[in-house]
């Protein structure tokens, strides 16, 4: 399935309730891992020291920060939609948020979507997605919530 194409509200908006698709894999390694705790000044040992967390941790692995797994869902958000003529997209808040379960090192990620609510707040669209982050081979997901974002159609 290729990219959904939105090029006004109204054609957004007939998505309401829909599943607006699903992005490709994403592994996410240590490089990965390692360059995150570095942005974020978060080394906590059970994300960088692989060493110690093959002894002591009941995963016997590093893991993911939640917040990495978080900040790749803009970047998988744009593998399942396009959306033109606008001048600028904002980020606006996310509800129901919950880390269901950790991400394992090595492990492969994909972000599930669905348009739950829409509104046009005076010539802003505000989309509301409902989105997942699957982890594969794994039934319940890293992931899951509410995003909600700002578009400014032309």
């Amino acid at each position: 399935m290729g990219k959904l194409v939105i090029n006004s509200y109204d054609e957004f908006a007939a998505h309401l309730g829909e599943e607006l698709g699903a992005s490709d894999w994403l592994q996410v390694d240590q490089d990965r891992i390692n360059l995150f705790a570095d942005a974020t000044l978060d080394h906590q040992w059970i994300h960088v020291d692989v060493e110690r967390a093959k002894k002591e941790s009941q995963y016997q692995s590093t893991i993911a920060h939640g917040y990495l797994t978080l900040s790749l869902l803009p970047y998988m958000w744009d593998q399942i939609i396009e959306v033109n003529n606008i001048k600028m997209l904002v980020n606006y808040g996310m509800d129901k948020m919950r880390f269901g379960q950790p991400v394992i090192t090595g492990s492969k990620v994909r972000l599930v979507t669905k348009l739950h609510n829409i509104q046009n707040l005076r010539g802003i669209c505000k989309a509301e997605i409902e989105f997942r982050i699957e982890i594969e081979g794994q039934r319940k997901p890293a992931l899951e919530g509410i995003a909600s974002f700002l578009y400014y159609f032309n």
